[in-house]
Order: structure tokens, then sequence, then C-alpha cells
């Protein structure tokens, strides 16, 4: 019984070597692609563009915002922030989706079009429809 305690120890133990080396690897590789002009994303959540770097004080200077500039520590730059992809939005920009189906008309093209009801016309209704619940 005490051989399978110690091996589990023993594995234990192992695993929790591995994944340190692992972090440590997986850091080394992001901190040797640290170069000026890279997005980059701090561990408190501050984004900026790597403007310099002192690598013998360990020390990075970030511009967060055009002339507004912060000087971290190098460790504290946790992840290199990747452009992304502009899809094309799913839902509507406009509340049209969120009027009911007999406000709605359809013009000779095949979209929804909103009816014309007034702002105050449109208070007046919500305000009507929450008595009625009551």
């Amino acid at each position: 019984m005490n051989i399978v305690l110690f091996a589990m120890l023993g594995i234990f133990i192992f695993m929790m070597f591995r994944r340190n080396k692992k972090t440590k690897e997986q850091q080394a590789t992001l901190q040797s692609r640290f170069e000026p002009g890279v997005e980059v994303m701090t561990s408190f959540g501050l984004f900026g563009r790597i403007v310099s770097m002192d690598d013998a004080e360990n020390k990075v200077v970030l511009e967060l915002s055009p002339g507004n500039l912060a000087t971290v520590h190098r460790q504290s730059v946790t992840k290199i922030v990747e452009p992304v992809e502009a899809e094309a939005p799913a839902v509507p920009d406009d509340a049209s989706s969120l009027t009911s189906e007999s406000s709605l008309t359809s013009d000779e093209a095949g979209t929804p079009a909103v009816s014309a009801e007034t702002p105050d016309e449109t208070l007046k209704r919500l305000s009507d429809e929450g008595k009625k619940d009551i």
C-alpha cells in the first residue's frame, strides 16, 4: 500500500515539474517574439504597441494611445494581440428586428422597413402595453 502512495506522489511531482517547464518554454517563446511595433496585452489588461525594450533592466515601453506611453516590466506583457478579421455582423445595427411583424412593411426589394412611428407614439404605445398587464 505504501508503494502505491509513493508512486502516486512521484507521478504528481513529475507532472508538476513538467507543467512548470512547459509554461517557462511558452513564456520564452512569447518573449522572443517581442519587438517594436508588435501589439500586446499586459497581465493587468492594458493594450498597447511596443515602442522600445530594455533587456538589461527588463523594461518595455508601450504606446497605449498616440502620445501616451507606459513603462512596464517585461514579464507583465503576457499576450501578443493578433489582428482579428472583421466579419459581417449577425445582428442588425438598428432596432428593426425588435419590432413586431405587424409594424413592418415590405418594399419592392423585399427588405423589411419600419413603419413611420414617431418616438412619442412609441413611448405612448409601450406605456399603454405596460398598463394592460396590470
